[in-house]
């Protein structure tokens, strides 16, 4: 590989966009709710991270947890979501949306990806809900996504490295296989030996803990805030240099 691969941070909270630039990320997936496996950030996240990173921001575009299939109304909100996105002066999007047979909705996705324009689109895990990840891979391609970020159908990407590389392989540079889940500084560099990926997934989060003096007993849903690792993201970044 000619040149260094790439990370990109999944950050769930303004300061680890902070520190994804600042550790050598070179794109930020901003999303709320980790909890549920992202969701739409708010407009003042979205703002507050433009304003305070140079690096590449793609907001997460999920009106919702559970599954990509989208009803009329939802659709709407996303298609407002991204309009707020260019208005911010954001990259690209993270977007995917499904039919109710678990297929790439190749008709809502390229009116995404034509009303998010300049901006990037990358088609987030709704590939590895599909109940098949090779003709997903070309309908994601059909529909002008820059890139996708799979995790091969697994529930981490290293365990799916074989059908990474086939994805790689059949995209042929039409569009960006980018592994996700479960990518840490300990198999990252392997699982781009394996896979011949280019650009890498992940959100190298913590919890962070809780600094209120006093905390209610009877109240258990606090949740938690998840910070990135800087450590963990600057070993990364340094695990996928060219040699």
């Amino acid at each position: 590989m000619s040149e260094s691969a790439i990370l990109e941070v999944c950050a769930f909270h303004i300061e680890s966009c902070i520190i994804a630039e600042r550790a050598g990320a070179k794109r930020v997936e901003l999303c709320d709710n980790p909890v549920e496996g992202g969701t739409t950030p708010s407009y003042g996240t979205i703002k507050s991270a433009r304003e305070k990173i140079s690096i590449d921001l793609y907001p997460i575009l999920r009106p919702r947890s559970g599954n990509y299939f989208y009803n009329t109304d939802e659709f709407e909100i996303l298609l407002t979501d991204i309009k707020i996105c260019k208005e911010l002066g954001c990259n690209g999007i993270s977007v995917g949306i499904q039919t109710i047979s678990s297929e790439i909705d190749t008709e809502k996705m390229k009116r995404v990806v034509e009303l998010a324009w300049p901006m990037g689109v990358t088609s987030n895990r709704v590939i590895d809900a599909a109940t098949d990840p090779f003709q997903a891979l070309e309908d994601l391609i059909s529909c002008g996504c820059e890139r996708v970020l799979t995790s091969g159908q697994k529930s981490a990407a290293p365990d799916a490295a074989d059908v990474l590389k086939k994805l790689i392989v059949q995209a042929d540079g039409r569009i960006i296989v980018m592994p996700g889940a479960g990518v840490n500084s300990s198999n990252i560099r392997e699982l781009m030996n394996a896979t011949g990926a280019s650009e890498f997934h992940s959100s190298a989060r913590r919890a962070m803990p809780n600094p209120v003096q006093w905390l209610n007993p009877e109240i258990l849903d606090y949740g938690h805030v998840y910070i990135a690792d800087e450590e963990e993201v600057r070993k990364m970044v340094e695990a996928i240099k060219s040699e």
